[in-house]
């Protein structure tokens, strides 16, 4: 699988202020928590965000920007999925992020959407032909 990132090449070049910029968005703190431990089409996103592809698109770039998702392509599909910084305190403070989002109700209520779409994608006219969410195993 060929993923790609705009991730920094050195922890020196790592910016701490991007990734605070990053999760200073309640959009793409959302974005995050879906894809906490698993790989998603964008147009799963758009279904259960209720948002345009367009800003979801913007949201994922910034994110990629930052260094903690990377997307792959296949076919017509983008697949984005978490990539957990090299640099150590980045590391930390995302998986802590991640954990504390895991438990907002709202938080919560995507991941219940997701699966729904999941198990029924006849439901949403958006997503017949979808490639399915996948868990991804980190080893980071």
């Amino acid at each position: 699988m060929m993923y790609t990132a705009c991730m920094a090449k050195t922890q020196a070049d790592f910016s701490l202020d991007v990734l605070f910029r990053a999760l200073a968005d309640t959009t793409r703190l959302r974005l995050l928590n879906l894809i906490a431990d698993r790989e998603i089409c964008v147009c799963y996103f758009v279904e259960i965000l209720k948002t345009s592809q367009p800003k979801v698109s913007r949201h994922l770039a910034y994110l990629r920007k930052a260094g903690i998702v990377a997307s792959r392509r296949e076919g017509k599909w983008m697949h984005y999925r978490l990539t957990i910084p090299k640099d150590e305190m980045a590391a930390r403070i995302l998986r802590e992020t991640l954990r504390h989002l895991q438990e907002r109700p709202e938080m919560k209520r995507d991941v219940a959407r997701l699966s729904s779409a999941c198990c029924a994608p006849q439901k949403y006219v958006l997503l017949q032909g979808a490639p399915q969410p996948v868990l991804v195993h980190t080893n980071n």
